[in-house]
């Protein structure tokens, strides 16, 4: 899939809107070695792009975040509760209010999705789209600002 196939929902009206599960076959299919450098990839990405203030500052942090942001999708996906077991309840518009994010950021953080998911060329697309629709609608709930 190129990331044009990844349309960014834009029309926010500040209601949370609904958030469809993603389809789990996705991690089935990449598995979790694969889907953790899916994750690690996009947060290169984001280290690299405008919103790189939002993000931690040495490898070590960054690898943290990496393994969060891994842990928390994998739990979305059906695999393991390791978010809950390291981090506790996955709160994460709470776990977000600390920081600025306002629609370009969201924005700048789906491209970054965009970029990374349209690397993924031997991947179904439907689980793709599936992935790709839960992260537009549920990065939606995190703007704050």
């Amino acid at each position: 899939m190129n990331k044009t196939d990844f349309i960014i929902t834009k029309d926010f009206d500040g209601s949370m809107p609904k958030v469809q599960m993603p389809n789990p076959e996705l991690l089935e299919f990449l598995g979790e070695e694969k889907f953790r450098a899916l994750v690690g990839h996009h947060c290169d990405l984001l280290v690299q792009s405008s919103i790189n203030h939002l993000f931690p500052s040495t490898q070590d942090a960054i690898s943290l975040a990496k393994k969060h942001a891994a842990n928390f999708f994998i739990q979305i996906l059906g695999g393991k509760d390791y978010y809950r077991q390291n981090k506790g309840e996955p709160i994460m518009r709470k776990r977000h209010m600390p920081f600025t994010i306002d629609m370009n950021a969201r924005i700048v953080w789906l491209e970054c999705y965009q970029i990374a998911l349209s690397e993924l060329k031997e991947v179904p697309d439907h689980l793709l789209l599936s992935y790709w629709k839960y992260i537009d609608k549920f990065s939606l709930w995190m703007i704050n600002s």
